[in-house]
This record gives C-alpha cells, sequence and structure tokens, in this order.
C-alpha cells in the first residue's frame, strides 16, 4: 500500500467519521438529560432527503445542511414532546421515526424525483471539498466542523453551568426540581440539540460525503453512533475516537469494493459487514461496564 493510498483510506476515514461522531455526540447530549431516543437512523433518512431537496431549490450544500437541521428538530419536538411532556415511553417513539425514515425516503424519492432507489445529488448542491489532491482525494470542511463541535459539547457538558443542569436532571431530576430546574426544559433542550446534529449528519450523508440520496443511505449508522456513544462512555471527545474506529472500517469497506485486486481475494459480502462486525464486537465488550447516567430512559413526573 503506497503513500496515496495511505491517505486516500485516512482522508475517507474521517469522511466517514463525521455522521458518526455528529449522532453521538447528539445522542450523549439527550441522554445525559435522562432522554433515549433510538430513531437517530431515522432523522438520518429523512434528513438526508430533505436536506437534498433544501440544497437543490437553494443551489446551496449549505442550506441543505440547514435544512437537514430543520427536519431533525421537527423530528426531535416530535419526540421530545411524547417523551418529555406526555411521560411517554422512550423507545416506542424512536422505532415509529425510524420506519417513517425508511418508508417515507423510499417513497419520497419516486414521488419527488421520479427514480426508484435513488438519486443522484448535482454538483450544484453539494458542499466543496476543503481541499483536494491530484489523486482525487479530498477533505470536506466538515471534517473539521466536526471536531470543534465534539470540543464545544463536552465544554458544554462538563464546563458551563448550563451542561451542569444538563447532567442533574439526567442523574436526579428529583434533586434538580428542588432546586428550582425546570427539568423538563432542559431535557426537551438536549432532545431538540440531539435531534438538530443528526439532522446535519443526515444531510451531510447526500450533500456532501456519498452525494447521493438512496432509501438505505443511513446503511444502520443510527445504531452505530449509538453503540458509539455508549463506548465514548457518554462523553463527546471520547466519541470521536469512537467515531474514527468505525469510520475507518466503514470506509474500509468502501475502500476494498472499489479495488478489484482487494475484492477478488476477499468476498465482498464480508467486507460490508466489517462497520457491523465491529459494532458488536464493541457493544459485546462493554456490556456490564457502561454506566449510563441514572434517570436514563425514565420520564419523570413531579411528585
Amino acid at each position: 500500500m503506497n503513500e496515496t493510498m495511505i491517505i486516500g483510506l485516512l482522508l475517507g476515514s474521517l469522511a466517514a467519521m463525521v455522521p458518526i461522531v455528529l449522532t453521538s455526540v447528539g445522542a450523549a447530549i439527550s441522554e445525559r438529560a435522562g432522554v433515549v431516543n433510538i430513531g437517530y437512523e431515522g432523522i438520518l433518512m429523512l434528513s438526508a432527503f430533505f436536506g437534498t431537496i433544501s440544497a437543490e431549490i437553494t443551489h446551496s450544500g449549505w442550506i441543505g445542511l440547514l435544512g437537514g437541521a430543520l427536519t431533525g428538530l421537527v423530528l426531535g419536538v416530535v419526540h421530545g414532546v411524547i417523551t418529555v411532556y406526555l411521560k411517554g415511553d422512550h423507545v416506542i417513539p424512536g422505532i415509529g421515526i425510524n420506519l417513517i425514515g425508511y418508508g417515507g425516503v423510499a417513497f419520497g424519492i419516486l414521488a419527488y424525483w421520479g427514480t426508484a432507489g435513488q438519486h443522484q445529488v448535482p454538483s450544484y448542491a453539494q458542499i466543496s471539498p476543503l481541499w483536494m489532491d491530484a489523486f482525487g482525494n479530498s477533505l470536506s470542511p466538515m471534517v473539521p466542523i466536526t471536531f470543534v463541535v465534539a470540543f464545544i459539547a463536552w465544554w458544554l457538558l462538563f464546563k458551563t453551568p448550563f451542561g451542569l443542569r444538563i447532567r442533574a436532571v439526567g442523574e436526579n431530576p428529583e434533586a434538580a426540581d428542588a432546586l428550582g430546574i425546570n427539568v423538563e426544559l432542559y431535557r426537551f433542550t438536549a432532545v431538540l440539540i440531539a435531534s438538530a446534529l443528526a439532522g446535519v449528519a443526515g444531510a451531510y450523508l447526500s450533500v456532501d460525503w456519498l452525494g447521493t440520496v438512496t432509501k438505505t443511505i443511513a446503511a444502520g449508522r443510527g445504531f452505530i453512533a449509538l453503540a458509539n456513544m455508549v463506548f465514548s462512555g457518554w462523553d463527546p471527545l471520547v466519541a470521536l475516537v469512537g467515531g474514527f474506529i468505525f469510520g475507518f472500517f466503514d470506509n474500509l469497506a468502501i475502500y476494498i469494493q472499489n479495488n478489484p485486486w482487494l475484492a477478488g481475494a476477499i468476498p465482498w459480502q464480508f467486507i460490508a459487514t466489517l462497520p457491523y462486525l465491529v459494532t458488536l464486537i464493541v457493544v459485546a465488550g462493554i456490556i456490564g461496564r457502561a454506566r449510563p447516567p441514572k434517570w436514563d430512559g425514565i420520564p419523570y413526573k413531579r411528585e
């Protein structure tokens, strides 16, 4: 493997890391506040779809990211109202969002663009790379932005009064409520932040990294992000490390499939399972050792 190939694999891994890290960071914030959301797969799907529409209408990939964030916010409002204000189960709304995402995007691609299962995003609606070499290897501006987002999220959670309140309503909402902290408001805010970040991640898939919208564009990355969140111990900075590991295997699968001399030696079906195998191994390794916030997934009802 020469230097060019190593650079390409590294840059590709960083690109694959972005949606996993953004979603993981958002999920960590939400669960630090005590709200579980397993609907990130659906958020990624719907945000990729509506983010692309926004980018094509405005001829701007950055507006596409904003469209993705707004899509995530809308879905976050739905999940937050059900779980925080109506005191509903935290898992069922996420399942519903996932089902709507996969069914809605498959139908939407055909209904809006008239193609079955896939739509290629035109170049004018995509985000231009920050850097590109002569061999086609490129660096998306979303890569450094993702590092900044992870650092800001860590700083907010662990170095500010806002983050202290977020963590308080997830660890002991009764004590937080007794101190005058609005538990529902902070939980709802955390859900919105998480959903917006996942929305940006979904739009990034279509208007930046992959340059296409497909009926399976999320490809399990929402669930991988949840595994990465647990792997990181609900810490946004550690999520960067885990995100790169998952991103590396995700990109490695794509890299091997696109190189015939490697794909011929290793069955592509096996290579395509690598990111999911790594997820299973990581999850199996941390079972029993990961400690979520005490009130994670438990609706808070004032006595």
